[in-house]
C-alpha cells in the first residue's frame, strides 16, 4: 500500500497539524510505502516574501523529523522537487469542470479572509490533485476539513480513466481519524493560523503556556459546576491525557470547586510532557542541518524516479507519446 501526505510550509506547526496530519503520517509509515512531501508550491498561494518561504520550508522538514518520520521508511521530499507535478496538474485541468473548482470550500474560504482571488488558489484543486496521483497513491490521511479535495482527487481520476483507460490513474482512498480530525483552538472554532488561535508544536515554556491559559472558557464562577458538552479545554486535554486524567478533569468539572485557571494549567502540563520528545529531537536537527538537507535531497530522488514512471504511463495514455 502506498501512502501519502503533505503539508504546507506557511508558518511555524500548530497542534492541529500535528493531530490532524502529522500524527498519523508517522503511524502509518509502518503500513506501507509511504511519501511524505512539503508542499511548497501550494504556500505561494498566500507567501509572496521568498526568504520566509525558504525559511519555512527548512523548518518543516526538520518538523517532519523531529515528529517521527523516519527516512528509512518514508520517502520525504520537497513538492517543487518533482516538476512533473505541475505538467499532470495541467493534464487534469483539461478534463476538469470550472463547477467542480468553483465549489472548492477552501478557495472560497480564503477569499472571504481576504486572499486575493489568483488563478493559484483557484485551481489548488487541480495540483492537489496531482501530488496524490502523481506517486500512484493508494491512502491520504487527511484532515477532515480536506475531504472534499479528496474527493476531487477522485472525481479528477475517474475522468482520466474514463477518457484514456481505467488503469491511467490510481483512485485513492482517504483516512480521517475521526476523533481528532478537527482539532480545536483557542476560541472554540477550528484551529488555524487564519483564526490566530493556534497552539504552537514547538516553541518557549513561557510561550505556550501563555497561549494555553488564552483559551476562552464561561465565567462560572470557581465553586458552580462547569460544563462538560462542548469544553474547549476538556476536548485539548484529551489530546495530550490518558483516560485516567481526563475522567478525572470531567470529574472535576462537574463537581465545581476548580477553576478554568487550573483546568488550563492541567493542559498545559499534559501538552509539555507529551512533546518533550519532538522539542528534544527537534533542537538535534537544528544543529545537523547536513543531514536533514540530505533526507530531502536522497527523497527528492526517489520521489522522482515514481514520478516518471506514472507521468510516462499518463502521457502515452493522453496521446502526448
Amino acid at each position: 500500500m502506498r501512502i501519502l501526505t503533505g503539508l504546507q510550509p506557511s508558518g511555524k506547526l500548530h497542534i492541529g497539524n500535528y493531530f490532524g496530519a502529522m500524527q498519523p503520517a508517522v503511524q502509518l509509515q509502518d503500513q506501507g510505502e509511504a511519501f511524505y512531501f512539503i508542499a511548497d508550491y501550494h504556500a505561494m498561494t498566500s507567501m509572496s516574501d521568498a526568504d520566509t518561504l525558504r525559511a519555512n520550508i527548512q523548518d518543516l522538514a526538520i518538523d517532519f523529523l523531529a515528529c517521527g518520520l523516519d527516512p528509512e521508511k518514508a520517502t520525504i521530499f520537497r513538492q517543487s522537487d518533482i516538476p512533473e507535478v505541475n505538467e499532470l496538474a495541467w493534464i487534469l485541468s483539461t478534463v476538469c469542470p470550472m463547477g467542480l473548482l468553483e465549489r472548492a470550500h477552501s478557495y472560497k474560504d480564503k477569499v472571504a479572509k481576504g486572499l486575493d482571488a489568483n488563478h493559484a488558489l483557484f485551481a489548488y484543486p487541480t495540483l492537489m490533485a496531482a501530488d496524490i496521483l502523481l506517486y500512484d497513491s493508494e491512502l491520504v490521511p487527511v484532515g477532515k476539513d480536506q475531504k472534499q479535495h479528496l474527493e476531487m482527487t477522485r472525481d479528477l481520476a475517474g475522468k482520466i480513466n474514463d477518457r484514456f483507460g481505467e488503469n491511467t490513474l490510481v483512485i485513492p482512498e482517504s483516512q480521517i481519524k475521526e476523533s481528532t480530525a478537527i482539532v480545536p483552538g483557542i476560541d472554540g472554532q477550528k484551529m488555524s493560523k487564519s483564526y490566530n488561535n493556534t497552539i504552537p508544536l514547538t516553541g518557549g515554556q513561557k510561550a505556550i503556556r501563555k497561549s494555553i491559559m488564552r483559551i476562552v472558557t464561561d465565567s462560572t464562577p470557581v465553586e458552580d459546576p462547569k460544563a462538560t458538552e462542548g469544553s474547549t479545554v476538556i476536548s485539548l486535554y484529551k489530546l495530550f491525557a490518558d483516560d485516567d486524567a481526563v475522567n478525572q478533569i470531567i470529574t472535576d468539572h462537574e463537581a465545581g470547586g476548580f477553576g478554568y485557571g487550573d483546568f488550563k494549567q492541567r493542559v498545559f502540563d499534559a501538552y509539555w510532557e507529551f512533546f518533550t520528545p519532538v522539542r528534544q529531537k527537534r533542537e538535534q536537527l537544528e544543529n545537523n542541518l547536513d543531514y536533514v538537507n540530505e533526507v530531502i535531497a536522497n527523497g527528492a530522488n526517489k520521489a522522482r524516479e515514481e514520478a516518471n514512471k506514472v507521468i510516462s504511463r499518463v502521457r502515452k495514455a493522453v496521446g502526448l507519446r
